[in-house]
């Protein structure tokens, strides 16, 4: 195992040391229990967000604290949903008055512990409201879920419902935009090699040189086929197909297309991707009339993408461009 580390049982907090004397214009971090909240919180009057999952998906969700995103996230082990008392904390320190919001991934720790820290924050008088997101076409359970597993689409419920929070909208209408996301994103995954969690010190899942595997999770879980490697045209095309099949959109609707990357893909095989993915939604009679293209939502040094897509309308585009400063994310600062 190669990895630019000192100790596994070190890795998560150093890497949260690390971000804090990298960002400390953004970010505050606590640690026992760990969490990362925004420099300025809470906010008086401002609904506060909170994410949170097993580190080794950076950006995703530490790097997303700050202006016009998250207020807070709640980094568990390597790959291991974070525990209720980080939640439960995180949630008390971005609490201004007018509620909280928790974006949950579909993954079975996730929504237990999340669901445990929201009922001790209601004990204390903080009005919370949780929404699942669940985008993966790929699989309809795994071995970490009931149901679709929460994926890309939630980088971008993060951004929308920031932005939304930012402008000071009521609890229910910052919810109702990560609904809204929940209900017309649709992500499909992939994979050309493993990762190796640290603690771990293998691959998490072999996977021969001359073989890849579409549908993979970001957590290493089975796809829905593995075989040969093929060209990025062909694999755009197997990709694309279930997101256009599942997607409850029509001709002529406005999209915004995300093309992520595991950790260890480089952004000249993104863009390769985004080109193809770009055709595809085309031809299918779908606008694109935004991007992100780029490394948000990893799964440590995994080679392969995913591709999101993301129906849009009027408001969700100006909550898409309206600025954003965090260590993971910025724009119109």
């Amino acid at each position: 195992m190669k990895k630019l580390i000192n100790k596994p049982e070190d890795v998560v907090r150093e890497e949260l040391e690390g971000i804090v004397v990298a960002h400390p214009d953004l970010v505050k971090v606590y640690f026992d229990p760990n969490y990362v909240v925004r420099v300025d919180a809470p906010i008086k009057g401002k609904v506060g967000l909170i994410s949170g999952g097993g580190s080794g998906h950076e950006p995703m969700h530490g790097g997303f604290v700050g202006y016009g995103m998250l207020d807070a996230a709640c980094p568990g082990a390597v790959f291991t949903s974070p525990t209720p008392d980080q939640m439960l904390e995180a949630t008390k320190a971005v609490n201004g008055g007018a509620g909280v919001v928790h974006i949950v991934k579909n993954y079975t720790g996730d929504i237990m512990n999340f669901e445990m820290a929201a009922d001790l924050a209601k004990a204390e008088g903080i009005d919370v409201v949780a929404v699942i997101t669940d985008d993966d076409v790929a699989v309809q359970d795994s071995l970490y879920t009931a149901g679709r597993r929460g994926v890309g689409s939630t980088v971008l419920a993060e951004k929308l419902a920031g932005a939304a929070a930012e402008q000071k909208r009521p609890l229910n209408d910052v919810a109702d935009v990560v609904r809204k996301v929940k209900g017309w994103g649709r992500t499909m995954g992939m994979a050309l090699t493993s990762c190796t969690v640290p603690h771990v010190g293998k691959p998490t899942f072999d996977l021969p040189e001359d073989e890849m595997e579409i549908g993979i999770g970001i957590h290493g879980e089975p796809g829905r086929i593995r075989m040969k490697v093929k060209s990025a045209d062909e694999i755009v095309e197997m990709m694309m197909e279930p997101i256009i099949k599942d997607i409850p959109y029509k001709a002529g609707d406005e999209v915004l297309m995300f093309v992520n990357g595991m950790g260890g893909t480089p952004l000249v095989e993104l863009y390769i991707v985004y080109r193809k993915a770009y055709e595809i939604a085309t031809k299918n009679g779908l606008k694109v009339v935004r991007n992100l293209i780029g490394p948000y939502i990893t799964s440590l040094e995994m080679a392969g993408t995913s591709i999101t897509l993301l129906k849009m309308d009027d408001d969700l585009v100006k909550l898409w461009d309206f600025p954003v400063k965090t260590p993971g994310m910025r724009w119109g600062m």
